[in-house]
């Protein structure tokens, strides 16, 4: 198995070699993909009375999801 990861260990794959091509080109990728992560994941958190407002605010869901009420 050592002999194979030797082999292969300078390897990439197109995949990759794209990947890098095309940071080299264009270098602000990367900060609009750290800009795009932080506006949709990246979240402060939140207060306690925040919390609570949303637990209070919060509708059940009925049991049965796609039954219409008739």
């Amino acid at each position: 198995m050592k002999l194979l990861f030797k082999q292969h260990r300078m390897y990439e794959s197109e995949h990759t070699q794209f990947i890098k091509g095309l940071k080299e080109k264009n270098p602000q990728i990367e900060a609009g993909q750290q800009a795009g992560r932080a506006l949709l994941w990246d979240k402060s958190p939140t207060t306690l009375d925040e919390q609570a407002r949303q637990r209070a605010s919060r509708i059940a869901q009925q049991p049965y999801v796609y039954q219409t009420k008739l």
